[in-house]
């Protein structure tokens, strides 16, 4: 194979992963409605994949929740009553921004909580440390004198 070949070969298998796109058409009733779909589509999470949202997923859970988005927003739905829909149905772990309510408030607030500990951590270590004066480097009188004394007592019998 040449070089040319190559070069497509490498083309060709860096840009497979995209023709696995999720493709679906909807047909709606206006223009809102469709960007409405687009924005709640990446704002819910697949149940089964996690960590993909149901705009990005072509498992068959994602298929019916764009289905079933799509069926709630032609019924004139507003985005929270559909957004409590699914929480109701899958949990509050299908949104990708839990709620600030109920058990979800430590999620929110654990980040802060944790700051402010550490802080308070560092602020108390650096209170109890000993202070180092100059003047402690220093031997006081008789300090030195016993100090010399263990010298001497330490050369003198060997």
């Amino acid at each position: 194979m040449n070089v040319f070949g190559r070069a497509i070969a490498i083309m060709l298998f860096l840009v497979a992963p995209l023709g696995h796109a999720v493709i679906e058409t909807y047909e709606f009733s206006s223009p809102e409605l469709e960007e409405r779909y687009q924005d709640l589509s990446f704002e819910l999470r697949c149940p089964k994949c996690q960590n993909q949202n149901i705009a990005d997923s072509d498992a068959p859970i994602a298929k019916d929740l764009r289905r079933l988005l799509h069926q709630q927003l032609e019924a004139g739905s507003s985005d929270s009553q559909i957004q409590d829909f699914m929480v109701a149905r899958y949990g509050e772990f299908v949104l990708y921004r839990p709620r600030f309510a109920g058990p979800t408030i430590m999620l929110w607030l654990a980040p802060f909580i944790l700051f402010v500990l550490a802080a308070v951590i560092v602020f108390v270590s650096f209170r109890r440390r000993p202070e180092v004066s100059a003047s402690s480097d220093q031997l006081s009188e008789e300090e030195r004198k016993r100090l010399q004394g263990l010298l001497d007592d330490k050369e003198g019998p060997s």
